[in-house]
């Protein structure tokens, strides 16, 4: 079943890798205090579906048209590269796997809406993480450390709408202090993998842009060694 399309405040509730506690999304979409395992989005209902055939290494070669991406030194994003052996399928995979990496951008840049984010952000998605993001930044927070991203997989493509999901490993991703320098870290758990499902649409332009999304925290599908 495909995610539903309808409005809700609080439907994009999700965190940045390594930077869930700054989130305070309820799991019912109330917009509450309290911190939660996971993000929902009314509705959301997606089918299991097969894993595609993922390649070890990460796309580092980028493809005609694709983004450019401005990281600090500090920053690295690895992207786990998936062929599904479908061209359409692959196409969404790419796009969700550039608008991972922009999100991190975002949080080192301390600006919600880069180049980047409105390329591969939109609906509900956008002005929520321009908030977050700003939020962070006027904490003296940004981001440091590695930010690994695997298991994309499609689970629906109809036209120009799809729902997908891809997992996260934080384990090696930290807060930072702006004006010191300090880094803060946390203890490893199995918390650190982040399963996160998505809608996406494609805009005119041909770009598979973020439109509203769930999260779950030390989700099995995705713990690793």
């Amino acid at each position: 079943m495909m995610l539903i399309t309808r409005q809700r405040t609080n439907a994009a509730c999700l965190a940045a890798a390594g930077l869930l506690a700054i989130s305070a999304c309820s799991s019912d979409g109330s917009g509450g205090s309290d911190a939660s395992d996971s993000g929902k989005i009314s509705g959301a209902d997606v089918g299991e579906s097969k894993s595609p055939s993922a390649d070890p290494s990460t796309s580092d070669t980028p493809e005609k048209g694709a983004p450019a991406f401005d990281l600090p030194q500090d920053v690295t994003v690895a992207i786990e590269k998936a062929q599904t052996g479908d061209p359409k399928k692959d196409e969404v995979l790419r796009d969700v796997g550039y608008a991972a990496k922009a999100q991190i951008e975002a949080f080192a840049k301390g600006d919600g809406y880069t180049a980047n984010m409105q390329r591969y952000y939109t609906g509900l998605a956008s002005p929520y993480w321009g908030k977050q993001i700003k939020k962070y930044r006027d904490r003296d927070r940004t981001v440091t450390g590695q930010y690994e991203y695997y298991g994309l997989q499609v689970r629906d493509l109809n036209g120009k709408v799809a729902t997908a999901r891809y997992c996260e490993d934080q384990r090696k991703a930290f807060g930072k202090e702006i004006k010191s320098g300090k880094v803060i870290r946390t203890k490893s758990s199995k918390d650190a993998f982040v399963e996160t499902k998505l809608e996406a649409q494609k805009n005119a332009k041909g770009d598979w842009q973020v439109r509203q999304f769930e999260w779950k925290k030390a989700a099995e599908s995705c713990v690793r060694g």
